[in-house]
C-alpha cells in the first residue's frame, strides 16, 4: 500500500537544526613561553572534533565521570552534519526477523582484508549497543510493526544489515548526541583548529590550537593549549586531498598531525571513490535510488550536445540500465566490477567523458536511451535480480521522477533545500573521493602507539579494504564506547593533570615558527593547487606504478621544499589554514608513499583502486572491444592478510607491514572464568604494551 508522507515529516528528516551551544567556558590560566602568552586550559581528556563519533566518546566520558572538553574547527560542520547520501545507511546487527550472528557479520566486516579480526568482532558484537543508546536518544530509526528495525542491502553486505533514517541519518545522529552531550554539561570550544599534537617524552601533554578570540598582541596568533592526560582524535577524514570530493570544504582529519607526533598510520592506500554531485555546488553521494530510480545518464559537450555515452560501453539497453540501477547498492568503485560489463564500467565511462571535457548529468525525466540496434528501454527488460527490487518496492511508474518520488520522496527534497529541483532539471554529476578506510593504527581499545592517544571515526584507520556501506558509522559508535571505557578504567584522565608544559610546548612553538614564513616563496594557495591536482590525477581510482612513483617524488620534493623555505602568509587569519595545508602536503607524501610501496611489493587492484599495468590479468570489456589501456592486475590474496603502516621518522616516511590481528574462533566466553576480568579490569588490558 502506497503513502503519501506529509510535508512536515519530509521537512523534519530534511532540515535538521542543531542544538544551541552552551557559553563557552573562560580560560583563566596561561603561561609565557618564546614571549608569547598562551593561554591554557586544563581538563583530563579532550576530545577533538564534533561529528558522530567523537561527540559519542564526548558523552560516555562524561557518563564516566571523566573531566572532558571538546574542540571543533567548525561545530556541524564536518562530514557527519553536512554529508550523506539518498537514505544514508547504518549497518548494524540485523534486529529484525530472524536476528543476527556475530561472528559471520564480523566475517563480512573484514571480508575485503588487512582489517583487524578483533576490532571487526567489536564492531559487531558492540552493534546492538550503539544502535539501542542511539534510538534511546531519539534517533528515528524506521521499524516494522514487531519492533524489527527496518533493512535492506547495501554494498558489500549479502545479508541486509543496512538501515537508514532518509539522507540525513549522520546529521540526526550528531543532533541527538550533540543534545545529550550539552545536557550533561560537556564543555565545547568551537572555532578551535588544532594545529600540533604536544608530547611530553613518550606521552600526550595536550593539543595547540589555534583561536581567533584567542588573538592579542602577545599572541598574535591566537595559540591555546588544550592540557590533557587523554586524548581523542575524531576529526574525520582528509577530504581536502582530492579536488573531486563529496567532502565539505575545510576538512583536513589529522593524518598530518599524527604524522608529526610520530604516530604510526596504516591502510592509506585504501580510500572510497563514487558518483556524487560536484564539490562546487552540493557535494553528496548519488548512491541508492537515485540510480535505482534508472534515470538517463548522458554527458554534455561544449556545444551542448547530447551524448548517450554509457551506449558505447555496454552491449545492451538492458544491461545498461540493469548496471545503472545496481549502482545504487555497489556504489564505490572497484576494479573487479569492470569485468563482465559490471557496473564498475559506469564509473570509468564518467571519468573519461569529463577528462573529454564533456559534462555528466542524470535526467530524471527520461528513461535510459536505447543502446543502438537494442530494443528500447522497458521495465519489462530488465535483469531479474533489478526487476524483482524493483516489483518488490512497486517502483513500476513510467517515469524515473516518479520512481524515485515512490521509493525515496526526500531524496528530492534534499536538493529542494538547496535550490536544486531534480524534477525539472538534470544533475550534474562525477567520481569524487567519498572515503578514507585508513588512518591512525589503533588497537581494538582505540589505542594508537603514542600513550593517551587514542582514535575513533574516520580518523581511524581500522576498516580495511573495503567495507559494508554504513560500517563506518557504526565503527565511530562502538569505538567512541570504548575508548570512553578504556579511559574511564584507565584512572589517567579522571581529572584535569598536573605539571609544567613550558618545554613541550616550546618545542611545539618552534615546529609552527619553522613553517610559518613570510618572506617565503611558497603559499598555501599554490601548494592546495598542487597537492589535489597530484592525487586526483595520480592516485584516483585509475593508477600506474610510474605516475604513483612519480606523484610520491614531486610530493617528497614539496614537502623538503616547506622544510627548507616554510610558507608565507600575510595576515594572522590564514595561519591555522597555512599550517594545515602543511600537515596535508605531509599526508599526501604518506598517501603515495604507502601506495608506491604496495604497487612496488607487486600488489593488485583492491577497494577503489585498479593498478592498471600492461602485464595484468584483467581486462575490461566494453561494447566496442577489450579495454587495454585500462587492463590492471588482479588482487592477490595473500596480501588480505596485512596491512600497510607508515610512520614518520626525521624526514623519512618509513613505510612496513604486519599482519593482521587474529581472533581464535575457537574461543569461547565462560562466564564464571571471564567474570574475574571484568570486575577487576583486567579486560581493559592496561598493562599492555600498544602495538600499532
Amino acid at each position: 500500500m502506497a503513502h503519501t508522507i506529509p510535508q512536515d515529516i519530509l521537512n523534519a528528516l530534511t532540515d535538521v537544526d542543531m542544538p544551541r551551544l552552551a557559553a563557552e567556558p573562560e580560560i583563566p590560566a596561561a603561561v609565557m613561553v618564546q614571549g608569547q602568552r598562551v593561554p591554557v586550559c586544563a581538563c583530563g581528556t579532550v576530545v577533538m572534533g564534533s561529528g558522530a563519533a567523537g561527540l559519542r566518546a564526548a558523552v560516555e566520558l562524561k557518563r564516566r565521570g571523566v573531566d572532558v572538553a571538546i574542540i571543533s574547527q567548525s561545530a556541524w560542520g564536518g562530514t557527519s552534519a553536512c554529508s550523506g547520501s539518498d537514505k544514508q545507511t547504518l549497518h548494524t546487527a540485523n534486529t529484525s526477523d530472524r536476528g543476527d550472528n556475530f561472528r559471520e557479520m564480523a566475517r563480512a566486516i573484514r571480508a575485503g582484508g588487512a582489517m583487524d579480526e578483533d576490532t571487526a568482532y567489536v564492531e559487531a558484537v558492540g552493534s546492538v549497543r550503539a544502535m539501542a543508546s542511539l534510538q534511546y536518544l531519539g534517533l528515528p530509526l524506521p521499524q516494522d510493526d514487531f519492533g524489527g528495525t527496518l533493512r535492506y542491502q547495501t554494498d558489500h553486505d549479502d545479508v541486509g544489515r543496512a538501515t537508514s533514517c532518509g539522507p540525513r541519518t549522520s546529521r540526526l545522529m550528531v543532533k541527538v548526541l550533540a543534545t545529550e552531550a550539552v545536557r550533561l554539561g560537556v564543555p565545547f570550544y568551537n572555532q578551535t583548529t588544532a594545529v600540533q599534537i604536544v608530547v611530553n617524552g613518550r606521552n600526550v601533554a595536550g593539543i595547540l590550537a589555534i583561536r581567533p578570540k584567542s588573538q592579542t598582541p602577545d599572541n598574535p596568533y591566537g595559540l591555546t593549549l588544550f592540557r590533557c592526560a587523554a586524548l581523542v582524535i575524531a576529526a574525520g577524514g582528509p577530504g581536502e586531498l582530492y579536488r573531486d570530493s563529496v567532502f565539505p570544504n575545510g576538512c583536513f582529519g589529522s593524518l598530518g598531525l599524527a604524522l608529526e607526533a610520530g604516530v604510526a598510520l596504516v591502510n592509506l592506500t585504501e580510500s572510497q571513490f563514487g558518483i556524487g554531485t560536484r564539490r562546487e555546488g552540493f557535494p553528496w553521494n548519488l548512491s541508492g535510488t537515485y540510480v535505482q530510480a534508472i534515470p538517463y545518464v548522458h554527458s554534455v559537450d561544449g556545444q551542448g550536445q547530447e551524448h548517450n555515452f554509457l551506449a558505447d560501453t555496454y552491449r545492451t539497453t538492458q544491461e545498461l540500465a540493469s548496471n545503472l540501477f545496481r549502482k545504487g547498492y555497489q556504489w564505490p568503485f572497484h576494479a573487479t566490477r569492470m569485468l563482465d560489463f559490471g557496473s564498475s564500467l559506469i564509473d570509468l565511462a564518467i571519468i573519461r567523458e569529463n577528462r573529454a571535457g564533456r559534462r555528466v548529468v542524470m535526467d530524471f525525466n527520461r528513461n535510459p536511451q536505447p543502446v543502438p540496434g537494442d530494443l528500447p528501454f522497458s521495465l519489462d527488460r530488465l535483469d531479474a535480480d533489478v526487476a524483482a527490487y524493483l516489483a518488490q518496492a512497486g517502483a513500476v511508474q513510467e517515469r524515473p521522477i516518479d520512481r524515485l518520488r515512490h521509493m525515496n520522496p526526500l531524496s528530492i527534497e534534499l536538493y529542494l533545500r538547496y535550490k536544486v529541483d531534480i524534477r525539472r532539471d538534470p544533475l550534474e554529476f562525477a567520481v569524487n573521493n567519498q572515503h578514507m578506510n585508513g588512518g591512525i593504527a589503533v588497537d581494538s581499545w582505540g589505542r594508537s602507539n603514542l600513550p593517551g592517544l587514542y582514535a575513533v571515526g574516520e580518523a581511524a584507520g581500522t576498516h580495511g579494504v573495503t567495507r559494508p556501506g554504513g560500517a563506518a558509522l557504526n565503527a565511530g559508535q562502538v569505538l567512541g564506547t570504548r575508548v570512553a571505557e578504556h579511559i574511564a578504567a584507565s584512572g589517567r584522565a579522571q581529572t584535569a593533570p598536573d605539571g609544567g608544559v613550558e618545554v613541550p610546548l616550546e618545542q611545539a612553538l618552534k615546529r609552527i615558527d619553522r613553517v610559518l614564513r613570510p618572506g617565503s616563496p611558497l603559499d598555501m594557495r599554490a601548494i592546495k593547487d598542487e597537492v589535489q591536482a597530484r592525487m586526483s590525477d595520480h592516485a584516483g581510482i585509475l593508477c600506474t606504478p610510474d605516475a604513483v612513483l612519480q606523484a610520491l617524488q614531486a610530493a617528497t620534493g614539496l614537502n623538503q621544499a616547506i622544510r627548507e623555505s616554510g610558507i608565507s602568509f600575510k595576515r594572522g587569519a590564514e595561519v591555522a589554514r597555512v599550517l594545515q595545508w602543511q600537515q596535508m602536503a605531509l599526508a599526501s607524501q604518506a598517501v603515495l608513499a604507502a601506495l608506491e610501496f604496495y604497487i612496488r611489493q607487486g600488489g593488485g587492484s583492491r577497494g577503489a583502486r585498479a593498478i592498471c599495468d600492461p602485464a595484468g590479468e584483467g581486462v575490461p570489456m566494453a561494447r566496442s572491444g577489450p579495454l587495454q589501456d585500462v587492463r590492471f592486475r588482479l588482487e592477490r590474496e595473500r596480501d588480505k592478510d596485512e596491512q600497510i603502516l607508515v610512520r614518520l621518522v626525521g624526514d623519512t616516511m618509513q613505510v612496513s607491514t604486519r599482519r593482521n590481528r587474529r581472533l581464535d574462533d575457537s574461543a569461547r566466553p565462560f562466564f564464571e572464568r571471564d567474570w574475574p576480568a571484568w570486575l577487576t579490569g583486567a579486560v581493559f588490558d592496561l598493562n599492555r604494551g600498544q602495538d600499532a
